[in-house]
Formats: C-alpha cells, sequence, structure tokens
C-alpha cells in the first residue's frame, strides 16, 4: 500500500476519510488465509512484497495476485509456472510472465531506473538465474547490463567486455562448474561482487555445492555470495547497494 499516496489522495479529496481508514485497516498485513500479504514491507524496507511462486496452487496465486490488482499494486512474484502464468492471466490479462526468468509480474507502474549492475555469467546455462537477478534487479528500479557467457575457459571474451563491466556499481556474477568467475572479477574491479553459484555442472558439483564453496573460498576481496541459483536476492542485494551508489537516474 502507498500511503504516502493515499494520504495525498485525502488531502486533495479524492478518497474519503472512512475509505482511508478502511484501508489503513489492512496494514501491516491482509489475510487471506492461504497467505498473509504484507502491505508494510515496502514502508519498511523500501522493497514492495515479493511473491516465491514454487509449491503454491493456482488458486492461491490466483486469491493472492487478485488482492494486488484489486488495489492496483505492483507485485512480483518468482519461480513461477507457464501453467501458474496462464490461471492467473484469466482472471487478470495484465499479468506479464517471462519465460527464462520464470519471473511473473504485475506492474501498474513502472519505476525510473537509476545507476546500473553488470549481470555476467560464466555460460549460457547460468542464464536463467542471471535472468532472475537481472529482472528482480530492473523491477525494483535499477538500469542492468547483461554480459553473457564469459567465463574462464575462454577469458579472453571476459577481457573483452571489461570497460563495460567496470562502469556499473555493483556485479552479478553467475556460474556453476567449479565457479570460478566471481573471484576473477572481484581481482579486476573496485566494485562490489555479488557471487551466484548454480547448480549446473557434472555429477562431482554436487548441483552447485562445488561452485559454493569456491565462492566461499575465494582470496579475492569484495565477493558477497548468496544461495545456489538464488538470482533473487543477488538482484535485490545489488538494487540495495546500487541505490546507494547511483545519484543519476535513467528513465525506464
Amino acid at each position: 500500500m502507498d500511503v504516502h499516496g493515499l494520504l495525498r489522495q485525502v488531502q486533495a479529496g479524492e478518497v474519503s476519510l472512512a475509505e482511508a481508514e478502511e484501508q489503513l485497516k489492512r496494514l501491516p498485513y491482509e489475510d487471506l488465509g492461504c497467505a498473509k500479504i504484507d502491505h508494510h514491507r515496502g514502508l519498511r524496507s523500501g522493497f514492495g512484497e515479493v511473491i516465491y511462486c514454487a509449491g503454491k496452487s493456482t488458486e492461491q496465486l490466483e486469491r493472492i495476485y487478485g488482492s494486488f490488482a484489486k488495489r492496483r499494486e505492483n507485485v512480483l512474484g518468482t519461480r513461477a509456472t507457464r501453467e501458474q502464468y496462464e490461471a492467473v492471466a484469466r482472471m487478470i490479462p495484465e499479468v506479464e510472465y517471462e519465460e527464462v526468468s520464470r519471473i511473473l509480474c504485475l506492474s501498474y507502474t513502472k519505476p525510473v531506473l537509476q545507476g546500473a549492475i553488470a549481470v555476467c555469467t560464466a555460460g549460457t546455462s547460468d542464464i536463467p538465474v542471471a535472468e532472475e537477478a537481472a529482472r528482480v534487479a530492473e523491477y525494483f528500479g535499477s538500469y542492468t547490463e547483461r554480459i553473457y557467457d564469459v567465463g574462464v575457459a575462454g577469458i579472453h571474451r571476459l577481457f573483452s567486455k571489461m570497460d563495460q563491466i567496470r562502469r556499473a556499481n555493483c556485479i552479478i556474477a553467475v556460474a556453476g562448474m567449479e565457479g570460478a568467475l566471481p573471484g576473477v572479477l572481484a581481482g579486476l574491479v573496485d566494485k562490489p561482487v555479488i557471487a551466484v553459484p548454480t547448480s549446473v555442472g557434472y555429477g562431482a558439483n554436487f548441483r552447485g555445492i562445488s561452485a559454493l564453496l569456491t565462492m566461499l573460498n575465494s582470496c579475492a576481496e569484495g565477493i558477497a555470495v548468496v544461495n545456489i541459483d538464488n538470482g533473487f536476492g543477488a538482484g535485490y542485494l545489488a538494487t540495495q547497494i546500487n541505490r546507494m551508489a547511483a545519484p543519476e537516474r535513467r528513465e525506464g
């Protein structure tokens, strides 16, 4: 809920005191039975509610997204399936779905993009996690640059993009296999690097554990590591860093 916007509407006479009071009664959350929607999160942290769609039934998502649509509030969903999207879209046609990142987004207002985040992947197989990070960052107002398939197996590809990467306020490095890319990048830039291990790799990769341990044990400074395949966490953290570092703003 945009409390500032609601107060402005009351001041302008567009919303009655009784109606405003009724809306404020739903703070800090709305109980839908299957979920408690946190309308207060944007006030506390500057970022609105995010829905983790995996494991939720289509009926639950219809109720959750319907609650946001009724108020014409933005909401971001992660790890959504096409089946979930199609179910929600039948009720809310304006909802958007991106297949690669599995982001299910309902946006009534678009943010003004600011700063710059570089999202890098070691390989093409890491792109789904990287796209989740990039789209989360863009949803929350960060300008992103995508630099994909620049892993250490052909490190000249990375060197050719360094000028572009160095312009960013924060770098997200997504890698599976042995997970070497974040450590290499951290040794080449003066910006924070957020390392994202992915579950990409052969058997001894242990579904991302080898990449995770490499990133945690890197001798390069300035690396923060999120969980395996956690593109959402990387995009969120990168946006927090970018907001502090970016006085300029770019139109989305």
